[in-house]
């Protein structure tokens, strides 16, 4: 068995398919392929599959995953109507013509932290498939509080989204969970929650959107996030929190976001994602940009 190997744990009936991300002695360190879940495990109870073989848990969460991009690009196509329906009200001159609106649009930007390489990849797939602004950094989770620290300012987003790996420890017999010590990585980011909040207090300025699997969801919330896992210490999916950030950027700063709409249409559903009332960052300006290429200026300084 290899680093990078897919695979599947006997003991758990392959219910969640695995990479395999470090192997030391006679255990392996793996990270869930379609959710965020990080554990370790002896090599004796891993079984290598095929990059083709799907686990049907895996399976649920694709068509899950399918419907959910459906609804985002159903709602943001919906949103850009409600721009234009908005402009034509205040103004008489919206062109009901998709080519040629009289307005342009101003998604809420985000800035996303993620402690695994592959899942920021599909991320910022998925903002750049919805025509959100996004920076992307792939920062291990111990190292989130001092980067946002440094990027925030520079950057100055509408959406800060911190996730990564995250778990209830199973070395502990009797594990609290209330208390922090009994997760892998929920103190992170509620340190980097800190950090962000610090930069900016108005909830309605910076939305911030933390946890990944089995997380702390009281103490992200209490610590400041606007969303977060994981209510029913569940697994959540691997884009579960960009959905949540791509619905406050595009949602009008006229509204808050609907929480039972964005919650019940994540993959993990509202077990795995949860929030507080939180106003949109989507707005519109005008006039329409030009293209600046086709402009016929004349120079007027020396």
């Amino acid at each position: 068995m290899n680093i990078g190997d897919l695979v599947i744990r006997k003991s758990y009936g392959g219910d969640v398919t695995f990479r395999v991300d470090n192997i030391l002695q006679n255990r392996a360190v793996i990270k869930g392929t379609e959710f965020r879940l990080l554990a370790d495990s002896p090599l004796e109870d891993l079984v290598q599959v095929p990059p083709t073989r799907v686990s049907e848990r895996g399976q649920q969460a694709q068509i899950k995953a399918n419907e959910s991009l459906s609804w985002l690009r159903k709602d943001r196509l919906e949103q850009s109507q409600r721009s234009g329906e908005s402009v034509a009200g205040a103004t008489g001159s919206w062109s009901p013509s998709p080519k040629e609106p009289a307005y342009f649009e101003v998604p809420g930007k985000v800035l996303h932290l993620d402690g695994d390489a592959l899942y920021l990849k599909k991320s910022l797939s998925l903002y750049e498939q919805l025509r959100i602004p996004a920076e992307g950094h792939h920062v291990h989770e111990s190292k989130m509080a001092e980067t946002l620290f440094r990027l925030l300012p520079r950057v100055r987003p509408d959406i800060v989204v911190i996730t990564g790996h995250d778990g209830v420890l199973k070395q502990q017999q009797n594990y609290d969970l209330y208390s922090l010590s009994s997760y892998k990585n929920s103190q992170n980011f509620v340190a980097a929650i800190r950090v962000a909040r610090e930069y900016e207090r108005n909830f309605d300025a910076l939305t911030i959107v933390a946890g990944a699997c089995q997380s702390h969801f009281e103490a992200l919330l209490g610590n400041g996030a606007n969303f977060a896992s994981s209510p029913g210490r569940i697994l959540i999916h691997a884009l579960d929190p960009v959905y949540v950030a791509a619905k406050a950027s595009f949602t009008s700063i006229r509204d808050t976001v609907n929480l039972g709409d964005v919650l019940n249409h994540t993959i993990s559903g509202n077990q795995g994602m949860g929030g507080i009332e939180t106003r949109g960052s989507f707005r519109i300006g005008m006039p329409k940009l030009n293209n600046l290429a086709t402009l016929k200026v004349a120079p007027s300084i020396m």
